[in-house]
C-alpha cells in the first residue's frame, strides 16, 4: 500500500494490523461531531468545538520551573482570537511561523486562560488554498486507538487513503435477499461510512450492518457446531424410567425444588433423543446442581450405561465424590474416583473396575480423558465448572463411548447476552430456585481498620457453635505465594485472634490427603475456623459454616466474591459474609455495594458485566468469548438475537454452507472460527 513503509508497517503490527483487510476492519473507537463550525466569540468554557481560523502570531517560551517548552499560536476569525497551546513540541514553532497568514481547521476543548480563550493540544489541519472540503470538519471525524509512533492525523490519512483505494474490493458475503430482508447496507458502503460518515444516521446504519455480520459469523459457527455434535450425529436414545424421579427423591434428606424437577425433566427429554445431548445447567450457588447431575446419571445407569463426572480441581472432584457416593449407594449405583496424583495401585484398581463395567459413575479431573482410561459403556459425561472444556476434550470423550451425552454445569451465573456467545452451541437450563428454608446471606462491607471488631463478631458466632471461613487476600497469581500468605494468616489468627479455637488451613499447594483431611476436620467440626485461598471458591460444602470473612475483598471480582459467599448459608441458620476492604476506589466501592444489595447471582453477573465489560468478564484465562472488532454484547443484544435466528435458518437449510449464496460466509467462518470452535465440523 502506498505510504506504508517498513517502519510504519512495524508500528501497525503492534495494533494487529498486517493486511489491507485488517486496516479496513480497524474501526474507530469513537467519533467527534465536527459537523458545524463555531466562531471564537461564541465559545464556552469546557466546550469541544471546530473552528476555521487564520494564523496571526507564534510565541515560544521555556517554563524553567517545570522544564516545559510552551508554544502559543494566535489564530483568529472575524469575531476574535483563540490561543492554541502546545507543550514540549518545539518543532511546531517553525511550522506555525511558516503558516502565518494561512487558514487552518482546529478542533479541541476550550478553556479560559490568562490570554482569553485557549485550546491545549488541539487537532490542526492546514487548508490548502481554495480548499473548501477538508476532511477534519463538516462530518463525524473518526478517533482511532493508537500506539506509540502513530498520531491521530497519520492514522486518519492512512484510513482515508485505504478506503479510497481498496474498499471497493471488499467481498460481499451477505446475499441480496438477506440484506433486503433486514434493510442492511452493502459491505462497501458500510466500510466507507464507518470510517467517514456524512451524518449520524449514515454512521448508525453502517455500524448496524457490520455488527450484524460479525455476530452472524459466530452464530453460524455455533449453529454448525450444534449440528455436528448433536443433530448431525447418531447418539444414544435413553429409554424413560417413570420410577427414577421417585427413587431419587427417596434418597434425599430434602424435597427437590420445582426448578430441579423441571431441569431434570428437560435433561431426560434430551437424553431420550437419538442424538447426543449438549446441555448447560446454570445454577446459582447452593441451587442443587449435583442432585440434577445425579438424576441424569441415574437414568444412564438404568439404561445400562456408565457416567463420567469431571471437575477442574481435585478438591472439587473429591467434594463431588463425597456428596454423590452417599446418595448413590441407596440408588444401587457404584461410584469410583480417579486423579492423576492417586497411588498407582488405587489407580490400577479404579481403571480395571471401570473397564469391567463394575463402576457406574467415575468422578475425577482431566485424568478422565487420558489414554488408558477405558469405559465399558460410557453414555453420559458431566463437566462441572470447566469453562475451557472445549471441542477437543469433547471429541476425546466421545471416542470413549457411543457419542455420549454431554452435560455442562456452572455455578457462575452468566448474563443471557453472553450465553448466546460463550455457550451458544449448548442448550441451556437454569436452576433459579434455592432449596426451601435457606435464608439469604447477610453481607456487610467493613473498612480494614475495623478488622478487630469484625473478628469479635466472628467470635460471638463461634461461641454459639458456629464455624467460620476466612479467605486470605489475593496477593499473587502464584499458588506458592498464596499458600504462604494463607499459612501466615492462619498462624496469626490462631496465635493472636482465636487462641481458644481450632484454626485449620486449606490451600492449593497442600497434598491431596492433607486437603481432604482439612475439609473433613472442618465438616466434622473438629476445626472451628478454616483459613483458605480461593481453592474454596467452588465445591466445598460445609452446612455448619455460617460466616465467611474475605480479607482485602477489593482484590476480588464480583463473580469470585459471590462464589466465596456461597460457601455459607447452606443450612436453615442465618449466615453472614463480611467483606474487609481498605480501598475507596469507585470501582471497588461499586462492587461492594452490589454485594451488599443482592444475593441474586444473575443480577450480580449483569452488574459485573456492566462494570468490567465482556472482555474481562471471565478473566484472562477464559478462551470461549471471541474478540469482536465492532460488536458489543451489552449494547447490541437486539442485533445479536436477529443474527442468531438467521444463523439457525441458514444452517438448518444448508449445514455445510455449500450453496452459492453462503460461500462467502463459509470462508469467513472457516478463517475465523475453525481452529477455535469447529475441529469437529466437516
Amino acid at each position: 500500500m502506498k505510504g506504508v513503509g517498513p517502519s510504519l508497517a512495524r508500528t501497525l503490527e503492534k495494533l494487529d494490523i498486517h493486511t489491507v483487510r485488517d486496516l479496513l476492519e480497524y474501526y474507530p473507537a469513537r467519533y467527534e461531531d465536527r459537523t458545524r463550525l463555531e466562531c471564537v466569540s461564541r465559545l464556552r468554557d469546557g466546550q469541544y468545538a471546530t473552528l476555521r481560523l487564520r494564523v496571526t502570531d507564534v510565541d515560544a517560551r521555556q517554563a524553567a520551573r517545570r522544564r516545559l517548552n510552551i508554544i502559543r499560536v494566535a489564530a483568529e476569525d472575524e469575531t476574535g482570537t483563540l490561543v492554541l497551546v502546545f507543550f514540549n513540541q518545539s518543532w511546531l514553532k517553525e511550522r506555525f511561523v511558516r503558516l502565518r497568514g494561512s487558514e487552518i481547521i482546529v478542533y479541541g476543548q476550550v478553556r479560559y486562560g490568562q490570554f482569553g480563550s485557549e485550546m491545549n493540544a488541539p487537532d490542526v489541519e492546514v487548508l490548502a488554498e481554495g480548499d473548501s472540503d477538508p476532511w477534519s470538519y463538516g462530518r463525524f471525524v473518526p478517533v482511532y486507538r493508537l500506539t506509540e509512533g502513530l498520531t491521530q492525523t497519520r492514522m486518519r490519512q492512512l484510513l482515508q487513503r485505504c478506503v479510497q483505494q481498496y474498499v471497493q474490493d471488499m467481498p460481499e458475503n451477505l446475499s441480496t435477499q438477506l440484506r433486503s430482508d433486514l434493510n442492511l447496507m452493502d459491505v462497501v458502503s458500510a466500510h466507507r461510512a464507518i470510517h467517514w460518515a456524512q451524518s449520524e444516521e449514515e454512521n448508525a446504519a453502517a455500524r448496524r450492518r457490520l455488527v450484524f455480520e460479525e455476530f452472524l459469523y459466530l452464530q453460524v459457527a455455533l449453529a454448525q457446531m450444534r449440528h455436528a455434535e448433536g443433530e448431525g450425529l447418531q447418539g444414544i436414545a435413553f429409554k424413560a424410567d417413570p420410577g427414577a424421579l421417585g427413587a431419587l427423591q427417596r434418597t434425599l434428606p430434602f424435597i427437590l425444588t420445582n426448578a430441579q424437577k423441571r431441569v431434570i425433566t428437560e435433561i431426560w427429554a434430551d437424553m431420550g433423543r437419538p442424538h447426543p445431548m449438549n446441555r448447560l445447567v446454570q445454577g446459582d450457588v447452593g441451587s442443587g446442581k449435583t442432585v440434577v447431575a445425579l438424576g441424569a446419571m441415574l437414568l444412564a445407569s438404568r439404561n445400562g450405561y456408565q457416567s463420567a463426572l469431571m471437575a477442574p480441581t481435585e478438591v472439587l472432584a473429591e467434594q463431588h465424590f463425597f456428596n454423590v457416593e452417599r446418595l448413590a449407594e441407596d440408588l444401587g449405583l457404584r461410584v469410583d474416583v480417579l486423579f492423576g496424583s492417586m497411588p498407582v495401585k488405587l489407580k490400577r484398581n479404579a481403571l480395571a473396575s471401570l473397564e469391567a463395567g463394575h463402576t457406574d459413575i467415575l468422578i475425577g479431573t482431566h485424568a478422565l480423558v487420558q489414554e488408558g482410561v477405558n469405559f465399558y459403556r460410557l453414555g453420559l459425561v458431566v463437566v462441572d465448572e470447566q469453562h475451557k472444556f472445549g471441542v477437543k476434550q469433547r471429541a476425546a470423550l466421545r471416542q470413549k463411548g457411543e457419542n455420549p451425552d454431554m452435560l455442562v454445569m456452572t455455578a457462575t451465573p452468566i448474563p443471557r447476552t453472553l450465553t448466546m456467545t460463550v455457550y451458544g452451541d449448548l442448550d441451556i437450563s437454569i436452576l433459579d430456585e434455592l432449596p426451601s428454608g435457606r435464608k439469604p446471606v447477610k453481607t456487610h462491607h467493613k473498612p480494614l481498620q475495623q478488622r478487630s471488631r469484625v473478628y469479635e463478631g466472628v467470635r460471638s458466632i463461634l461461641q454459639k457453635g458456629g464455624q467460620a471461613f476466612v479467605v486470605c487476600p489475593l496477593v499473587s497469581d502464584s499458588e506458592k505465594v498464596m499458600a504462604r500468605a494463607a499459612s501466615d494468616l492462619a498462624e496469626d489468627l490462631q496465635q493472636n485472634v482465636f487462641p481458644e479455637y481450632r484454626v485449620g488451613l486449606l490451600h492449593g499447594q497442600m497434598k491431596r490427603d492433607e486437603k481432604q483431611a482439612a475439609i473433613e476436620a472442618f465438616r466434622a467440626h473438629t476445626c472451628d475456623v478454616l483459613v483458605a485461598t480461593t481453592v474454596v471458591e467452588v465445591g466445598v460444602d460445609v452446612p455448619g459454616a455460617n460466616v465467611i470473612v474475605v480479607e482485602n475483598a477489593e482484590r476480588y471480582g464480583l463473580a469470585q466474591l459471590h462464589q466465596l459467599r456461597g460457601r455459607v448459608g447452606r443450612s436453615d441458620q442465618q449466615a453472614f459474609c463480611v467483606l474487609l476492604s481498605d480501598t475507596t476506589s469507585e470501582d471497588s466501592s461499586q462492587r461492594m455495594a452490589v454485594m451488599e444489595s443482592t444475593n441474586d447471582g444473575f443480577q450480580i453477573a449483569e452488574q459485573d458485566l456492566l462494570i468490567r465489560g465482556p472482555g474481562e468478564f471471565f478473566g484472562t484465562k477464559q478462551s470461549g468469548l471471541p474478540a469482536f472488532k465492532i460488536a458489543d454484547v451489552i449494547r447490541d443484544v437486539p442485533i445479536l438475537e436477529i443474527s442468531r435466528a438467521k444463523a439457525a435458518e441458514i444452517v438448518a437449510s444448508d449445514p455445510h454452507l455449500k450453496k452459492q449464496e453462503h460461500r462467502g460466509i463459509r470462508e469467513v467462518v472457516a478463517r475465523k472460527y475453525r481452529e477455535q470452535l469447529l475441529e469437529t465440523v466437516a
